[in-house]
């Protein structure tokens, strides 16, 4: 999902997670006390999970809804609105029996029925939403997407109030595992089209059936808060009465806060991470999420792969990671995470890296760059770059600046750093030259990374395009899907063409220092997916 530069990233298998251990008494904590107070560093887009793609969004709608499965520590499947799940031998039917104790917040029981009305909504594609490829591999969904037939042929379908059927075209290994992800929830139709275009656009003009409700968000303000839903089946276990988030773009900022007793959690800056490097409170968040630079492809000088190449062989990553993050970051390897799949004890980040790709050797950039500005017949270029507005992005962003105008004769950079909203609104529209994406893994499979850049994918913000690489991912998904060897090895060469053509250029997988008050348990931190499940967090006496 897209992220910004102090992005949480939420739930995988492969990789472990950091789990807050519940300690002390919960039955101590009385309610008045149980307030968690946490700071946030973008503002919240949608509440539309048909449309959500960020962080923030899924993050809060993962604590304000719920769909069939939750995902707890180490993304083991817990008790979510389904209570049971029965399998065909062939593993391409699901049958899922519903809780009947679910309710959403206007009073309304959740059935099946809104499961098929959410899943046929984000499909349609009149709602455009950017996540719609997540439901590939469901029966007709390929097809729906295009246009080829109605939306009412989607394999899924609700028998009764509380038994939902889902029919796959092929055996999806990472299926139950999607189930966890908010695009997958339930939608309750009488909102939507009680709301309309309101829909998801503030607190008000949305309903709720997770451990808590959103409230005091207009759409647009930079705090909200999580209150407990009293009508949540399971209320009896959650502990917190209300969660209030409160944006902060500058670790300077969030930083007093938490000194001051205002802010139960915050992010470091690099400095900050360093003086603090023995504090108990010190907590490293690894993530499976990867930052790399977006070329605008529709542009003339960026279809060229020396002008892109070039760009790359000049930055060092080693010093923006050391020098400028300083949180734990490290150099990426190439697209996809390390740590998020392997094969055989092989890390499939080993396996598919290109070590050019990463690489600094600025006597060849130069090369390259002279190359590229002949083959354009000009002797110099502006470039656009945009990112997000916090102190990290405003760092990051002046750091590219400086290694591209220091060592490629001819470039100018200018740096455009705007809230996290409009880089996310831009980067679609293609108001961009190079844009520093992030993207973090909505679940444990490299898919989740090499799908964005298939010719397209509505997340190919950049419009890179390469037949062979669109050959290879289709094959991961239907002549090799079963093949666990052919479709990794689909996977290598496909991302190793994407790195090679520098179509996107990696910088660093992401890690984020943070201070998190000793007195909060329970939270739970996954590297993958959904950030942040809240649902078993309380505050210790």
């Amino acid at each position: 999902m897209k992220i910004n530069k102090f992005a949480k990233l939420g739930t995988v298998v492969a990789l472990s997670s950091l789990f807050l251990v519940a300690c002390g008494s919960k039955s101590s904590s009385t309610a008045s006390k149980q307030v968690l107070n946490w700071n946030e560093s973008a503002e919240l887009p949608t509440m539309d999970l048909s449309t959500a793609t960020d962080v923030v969004s899924f993050d809060t709608l993962n604590n304000t809804n719920e769909g069939l499965y939750r995902l707890g520590k180490d993304s083991k499947i817990e008790p979510g609105i389904a209570t049971k799940t029965q399998v065909s031998n062939n593993g391409k039917t699901y049958t899922f029996t519903l809780r009947k104790d679910s309710k959403w917040s206007n009073g309304q029981k959740v059935t099946a029925k809104d499961f098929v009305y959410s899943w046929q909504r984000t499909v349609n594609p009149k709602t455009a939403s950017q996540y719609a490829y997540l439901f590939s591999g469901i029966e007709n969904a390929d097809d729906i997407m295009n246009g080829k037939k109605a939306v009412s042929t989607l394999g899924i379908k609700a028998e009764g109030n509380y038994k939902l059927v889902v029919t796959l075209d092929k055996k999806l290994p990472y299926f139950k595992l999607l189930m966890g992800f908010p695009v997958f929830f339930p939608q309750n139709e009488k909102a939507v089209k009680e709301y309309g275009s309101k829909y998801g656009t503030a607190s008000k003009y949305m309903v709720y059936n997770g451990p808590f409700t959103l409230t005091k968000w207009t759409g647009s303000n930079l705090s909200w808060t999580l209150k407990k839903n009293n009508n949540y089946w399971d209320k009896k276990n959650v502990k917190l009465s209300a969660i209030n988030y409160k944006v902060n773009k500058s670790t300077t900022t969030s930083y007093n806060l938490y000194q001051s007793g205002k802010l139960d959690e915050t992010t470091l800056s690099a400095e900050q991470a360093k003086q603090l490097a023995n504090s108990k409170e010190l907590v490293i968040r690894k993530g499976a999420s990867t930052f790399y630079l977006q070329y605008n492809q529709t542009k003339k000088e960026y279809q060229n792969a020396n002008i892109r190449k070039a760009i790359s062989l000049v930055i060092d990553r080693k010093q923006f990671v050391n020098k400028v993050l300083g949180d734990g970051s490290t150099v990426a390897k190439g697209l996809a995470a390390s740590g998020l799949a392997k094969l055989n004890g092989k890390d499939f980040a080993d396996a598919a890296s290109v070590d050019s790709a990463v690489a600094t050797n600025r006597a060849e950039a130069k090369k390259l760059w002279a190359k590229g500005l002949k083959e354009l017949g000009v002797t110099s270029l502006d470039i656009q770059l945009l990112s997000d507005d916090t102190d990290k992005a405003k760092d990051s962003t002046t750091f590219l600046q400086s290694q591209i105008e220091e060592n490629l004769s001819g470039a100018k950079v200018s740096v455009s750093n705007v809230p996290f909203k409009t880089r996310l609104a831009r980067s679609v529209s293609g108001d961009f030259g190079i844009v520093v994406s992030g993207w973090g893994a909505d679940f444990s499979d490299p898919i989740s990374f090499l799908d964005l850049f298939t010719s397209d994918n509505s997340q190919n913000n950049g419009k890179w395009k390469n037949a062979e690489y669109d050959k290879l991912i289709e094959a991961s998904k239907t002549t090799d899907a079963a093949n666990t060897t052919k479709r990794w090895n689909d996977l290598v060469k496909a991302q190793k063409i994407l790195l090679n053509d520098q179509g996107i250029s990696p910088l660093y997988q992401q890690a984020t220092a943070t201070l998190v008050k000793s007195k909060v348990k329970g939270v739970i931190y996954n590297a993958a997916g959904v950030n942040y499940n809240f649902k078993d967090a309380y505050i210790a006496k």
